[in-house]
């Protein structure tokens, strides 16, 4: 559902045409910024009604006020005379303000100031008048006194109780009451007729009472009147033959036969007809009451036409005819029929209408410039019709001073080439002798250019499809004439689909979403022009696309109404949600949502219709659900899925570069959509290729998505939960976008010599989707740089390279390449810097020099060759070098040429690496993009000697008991001349421990040492070594022993196959199997072991876990509720089974070895294991048997 709204605005004044010049009556704007300096002649804005009745217990107030600049003065007459208000002291009037009150209240007499009034309000410009004020108390007199009779009526015949309440003003409104004012029953028998009697048409004997009584109530003064209560007591013809003896004598008696079944006749009106005279827009209301048994039914009829159906009622059971706002139409003939079983009456009324005057056309302000025409026209009509008369500033026209401008034919004043200074107010009255009619009308000449009145730069917002009105109040003399355009355009908007009302206002009849965009009035007069902006938002409407569905739910469970809404993105929607068509109950367990009602624990009352509203500033659109609560049953498993597929998918806001994509989301199966993915197909350069666009939430519904010119979209949506993504929706309608220009370059334009005398300038060409138009090319720009001005192009196609030939060697240029299609260029990219190609460098590096810094480095020294010459991109320098030989061996030895590179204009580098004491040769080449220069001459050099490397080998042979010889190689790498050796010495006792070293020097021709002096039966470590002039070179290290005296080895046995140790063994076994058997049986008893009696100092009773440190076990008790070791199982009857108590000392054991102390006790790990699980009890692993801990020891 959609509410549409439109923007109202006022109607444009009607227009009258005079011989060949329009003129519209203008009133003066009420802003001040307007009113500033603008005359105007006095215009009444609030009177008094024509007809004043007052409360005299309140002070009178009659009202007069008007605008006008300057502001008006005002004055009054009563009764056709000045009323001098300064001579009564209890008349005053209000400050700016015509306003007379009257003082009442302190004492004076309302009476005394009836009569007819009229204000007068007159500046320079003119006077106007109020309507004649007629002034009269209200009255609420009381009932004449009188004596009420009571009334005997015989059952069946008519009555009429008269009620004839005092004259009063205004006269009162009559009702029937009894003594308990409790308002008496009417009916179609009995009624209360317009005069206030009350009618009977047969009485009954339910109609005796003695408290008939009439009330009147004043309404001005609050008052009510009651006349003498009515006595009335109906006979039938058994009490009146009994009674009427006693009645006779002093009560009237009504009806002296007796009274039986009868056709109707009319009480009121009287006769067969009548008439009955009302006045043209008031109530008509005619009556006739008859008599009759049975009490007879009335019907109407128009006798000349049909009763307004509209404007009819009738009323008092059918009895009263009222016709509403009467007309000329409603005068005729109404006939009212009587009818009961016995037979049928009429009686005919003829309506006559009168009018009081009343306006066709009333005189309406004029606002003329100087030497402008113009017309008052005061058209009037009535019944009779009405004559008129003109006054001018409160003066007869007659005796008004005579212009020439002016001219009075009938019921309009011509106004022809008025003057300044000929302003004034004019006065119409039309009247005849049913009342009369006045206006004021001013013509105020004024000259002033255009002023636009609506404010700047309004926005206006509407729905699609709606009217959209935008307004331009202007305000000028002469009256400015307003002409539109919208945006840039230079048009006048006119014509279909715009509407130029006459007041200004442009009427768009169907706003469309191309109407939105800024629109320009122009007020334009004979003294100037000017012009005002406002902007119009055409907004898409809000529609709801997933409304709630109908539930079902279990008692104390939850349900969701989704109401998923799509709406124009600027407008923020706000939801509502009614239960029933009436505001949800203030309850926690509702929570509503952005889009959508969760009631939580569901109860019986919660049943009902739930309606969703989502409004905008602009409209809105609902959808209604039904909850139907049931018994809870049992709950099925929930299965949760891929959502299904979104369906509906709708394009709006369409664009040239965007458009809006709409869907329904599918069935979630239970778990929460969390994005939707939204992908395209574009069928002119991708046909059947689905890419991702763009991602949104799984709370929206819509996508803005930005489009591409010359693309054929087709767009398709899926939905993702936790399970996975949905299949892909089907495709939306297909939406093509023009053509256009490029709207960008290609991209990693770069440019590169590949020849000497060539530029190669390449670019990314563009994708199908980027080209925007048919007949893509690429515009290829070049210049050099530095050196020509203008630029050198050439227009390419299904390329994404050129080659520029005959181009300078390595010489930078500038390059561009620019999208071209059929629809125009795309933008310039900005200069890209490119060098031509390069050539090979010219010439070798100069004066190169080496040093040796140490016997592995040198130092390499060049100058740079002139950059003319390296004729491309310096890369940078390469040292060529290779070993000729070493200078420690005569013969040759070339190795293979190493290359060691610097990269940029370097002019020295570091040869690492070297060998020492050897011959080196090299030399250096320039390199650039291209290749390698020529080398430069080549140049040697030696490096200094070194540390020597290590022996070849060393060895030791012939050991004697005091002497041995070391055998060695020299060094492999001398690294110079060999000065001699090192050797280093010393001895290694049974414990490992060095002894002093001796050092010894060797000639370098040796190549073995006799070690003589030595210890027999020792370890020695030798310490060997190389030696040049530069130094030492690295160690080798070799072990010998020298060999055992025969005499001193037969002395030495082995302890082990001696007997005493094997017995001293056995014995400690044995008493180690002992021990434990003890302790075994001492847990079995519940007593302690007896490593305990050497820890009672410890003074925790409970178990103490084995340190690890010094080997101890903790102490064990089983005196506390039978608490079992750590580690042990025990059974839940607290026995201990045979294969478990095999483990209870080795469980305490496990993880080290079992030792004797200086005493002979045992010690060992004696603790258990920790506990792996507190939740399966304290059960532990199994652990070895008790003899296998000991075979353990042994």
């Amino acid at each position: 559902m959609q509410r549409k709204k439109r923007f109202l605005i006022a109607g444009g004044a009607p227009l009258m045409l005079l011989m060949c010049h329009v003129v519209t009556a203008l009133d003066v704007p009420l802003d001040p910024k307007i009113l500033e300096g603008l005359p105007q002649p006095p215009t009444i804005t609030h009177q008094s009604p024509k007809d004043y009745i007052i409360d005299p217990r309140e002070n009178i107030v009659i009202h007069c006020e008007a605008k006008g600049k300057p502001h008006p003065s005002f004055s009054w007459t009563r009764d056709g005379t000045h009323f001098d208000i300064d001579k009564d002291p209890r008349v005053t009037m209000k400050p700016s303000s015509g306003t007379l009150v009257i003082d009442i209240i302190s004492g004076g007499k309302a009476e005394s100031y009836e009569g007819v009034y009229q204000c007068t309000a007159r500046n320079e410009h003119g006077t106007a008048l109020s309507n004649n004020i007629i002034i009269r108390q209200s009255r609420s007199p009381l009932w004449s006194k009188e004596k009420v009779e009571p009334i005997l009526v015989q059952e069946g015949v008519p009555l009429v109780l008269q009620c004839r309440p005092p004259a009063g003003l205004p006269p009162p409104i009559i009702f029937w009451m009894n003594n308990n004012f409790q308002r008496l029953p009417q009916n179609s028998r009995v009624s209360q007729a317009l005069n206030g009697d009350l009618y009977f048409s047969n009485v009954q004997t339910e109609d005796t009472r003695n408290d008939y009584i009439c009330y009147a109530r004043f309404t001005h003064t609050q008052t009510i009147q009651q006349k003498q209560p009515i006595s009335v007591k109906v006979l039938n013809m058994d009490a009146i033959n009994e009674t009427i003896a006693a009645y006779l004598n002093d009560t009237d008696f009504f009806g002296d036969s007796p009274a039986g079944e009868r056709r109707p006749s009319f009480l009121i009106p009287m006769g067969a007809q009548s008439t009955k005279l009302v006045l043209r827009g008031q109530v008509l209301e005619i009556e006739c009451i008859a008599e009759g048994l049975p009490t007879p039914d009335i019907t109407w009829i128009k006798e000349s036409g049909e009763l307004p159906s509209k404007r009819t009622s009738y009323e008092s059971f059918n009895k009263t005819l009222k016709i509403v706002d009467v007309t000329e139409a409603d005068a005729g003939s109404y006939r009212c029929t009587a009818r009961n079983s016995m037979g049928s009456n009429f009686h005919i009324i003829t309506v006559t209408i009168k009018s009081a005057p009343y306006w066709i056309t009333a005189p309406k302000n004029l606002i003329l410039a100087p030497k402008e025409t113009g017309v008052l026209t005061c058209r009037a009509n009535g019944i009779p019709k009405p004559s008129i008369t003109w006054t001018m500033n409160g003066i007869s026209i007659e005796n008004s001073p005579k212009d020439p401008s002016r001219k009075v034919e009938d019921d309009s004043i011509i106004f022809t080439d008025v003057q300044t200074g000929s302003s004034a107010v004019y006065q119409c009255n039309a009247s005849n002798e049913y009342g009369y009619l006045l206006a004021n009308a001013f013509v105020n000449v004024l000259a002033e250019p255009p002023r636009v009145l609506t404010p700047p730069n309004k926005v206006y917002q509407v729905i699609t499809n709606n009217p959209a009105l935008l307004d331009c109040v202007s305000f000028g003399s002469p009256k400015p004439k307003i002409k539109w355009f919208k945006d840039s355009q230079t048009s006048v908007l006119d014509g279909d689909p715009y509407i130029l009302h006459e007041n200004g206002t442009l009427e768009i009849h169907v706003a469309q979403t191309d109407h939105s965009g800024k629109y320009t009035c122009v007020a334009m007069n004979d003294l100037g022009n000017t012009e005002n902006h406002v902007s119009l938002e055409v907004k898409q409407p809000t529609r709801i696309i997933k409304q709630p569905e109908y539930k079902v739910v279990q008692i104390n469970r939850s349900v969701v109404f989704e109401c998923k809404v799509k709406h124009d993105p600027s407008l923020t929607p706000t939801m509502t949600w009614l239960k029933d068509d009436e505001e949800l109950p203030d309850n926690e367990r509702f929570v509503v949502g952005q889009e959508s009602l969760t009631i939580n624990d569901i109860t019986e009352i919660d049943e009902g219709t739930y309606t969703c509203i989502m409004n905008t500033s602009l409209d809105e659109d609902s959808a209604k659900a039904m909850l139907t609560v049931v018994a809870p049953t049992p709950t099925p498993a929930i299965v949760y899925d891929q959502p299904d597929p979104p369906t509906d998918l709708e394009l709006t806001d369409q664009r040239e570069r965007s458009v809006q994509l709409t869907w329904i989301p599918g069935d979630e199966h239970n778990s929460p959509i969390q994005k939707f993915i939204i992908e395209y197909e574009d069928s002119l350069h991708q046909p059947s290729v689905w890419l991702p666009m763009t991602e949104v939430p799984g709370t929206k519904t819509t996508a803005q998505l930005k489009l591409s010119p010359y693309v054929n979209y087709s767009f398709r949506v899926l939905a993702v939960n936790k399970v996975g993504p949905s299949v892909p929706s089907y495709p939306s309608r297909q939406y093509i976008t023009d053509p256009a220009a490029p709207d960008e370059y290609p991209s990693h334009i770069e440019g590169a010599g590949t020849e000497p005398d060539n530029l190669v300038i390449k670019w990314e060409a563009l994708t199908g989707f980027q080209t925007n138009g048919p007949g893509l090319q690429y515009k290829v720009i070049w210049r050099q740089k530095g050196v020509d001005k203008d630029w050198t192009s050439v227009t390419v196609a299904n390329v994404s390279k050129f080659v520029v030939s005959g181009t300078p060697t390595f010489v930078p240029y500038e390059v561009k390449v620019q999208a071209i299609n059929d629809y125009g260029s795309g933008p310039e990219p900005p200069p890209v810097e490119a060098f031509s190609g390069e050539d090979l460098p010219m010439v070798a590096p100069e004066n190169v020099n080496v040093r040796a810094l140490n016997s592995t480095i040198a130092e390499v020294h060049w100058e740079p060759i002139p950059p003319k010459s390296v004729r491309g991109r310096l890369k940078g320098y390469k040292i060529y070098y290779w070993k000729e030989r070493s200078l420690s061996k005569q013969n040759p030895q070339h190795e293979e040429q190493q290359i060691l590179t610097f990269s940029g204009n370097k002019t020295h580098g570091k040869l690492p690496g070297l060998d020492a004491f050897s011959l080196y040769t090299l030399n250096v080449r320039v390199f650039n993009g291209k290749g390698e220069g020529p080398s430069s001459p080549n140049q040697q050099f030696e490096t200094p000697e070194g540390i020597p490397g290590p022996p070849a080998f060393l060895k030791v042979t012939n050991q004697m008991l005091d002497s041995l010889t070391l055998e060695w190689g020299p060094p492999v790498e001398r690294n110079g001349v060999l000065t001699g050796y090192v050797l280093k010495y010393q001895p290694i006792n049974s414990t490992d421990e060095l002894g002093p070293v001796e050092i010894v020097t060797i000639s370098a021709n040796e190549t073995s040492w006799t070690m003589e002096n030595l210890k027999y039966s020792t370890r020695y470590k030798f310490y060997f070594n190389a030696q040049t002039l530069t130094g030492s070179g690295p160690v080798v290290t070799e072990e010998a022993v020298t060999i055992m005296d025969e005499a001193m080895a037969s002395r030495q046995v082995d302890i082990a196959t001696q007997g005493w140790f094997i017995g001293l063994m056995c014995a400690i076994a044995l008493l180690i199997l002992v021990l434990l058997i003890i302790c075994f049986i001492k847990r079995n008893k519940g007593g302690k072991y007896p490593v305990k009696e050497k820890e009672d100092a410890h003074a925790d009773p409970e178990i103490q876990p084995m340190k690890e440190d010094d080997g101890t076990f903790g102490e064990y008790s089983d005196t506390e509720d039978h608490k079992p070791l750590k580690g042990s199982r025990t059974p839940s009857n607290g026995t201990v089974k045979k294969e478990d108590s095999d483990d209870s000392l080795v469980d305490y054991g496990e993880g080290g070895d079992g030792q004797f102390n200086e005493d002979g006790s045992f010690i060992g790990q004696y603790s258990g294991k920790k506990e792996k699980d507190t939740a399966e009890g304290n059960e532990s692993s199994e652990a070895p048997s008790p003899v296998n801990a000991m075979n353990s020891f042994v």
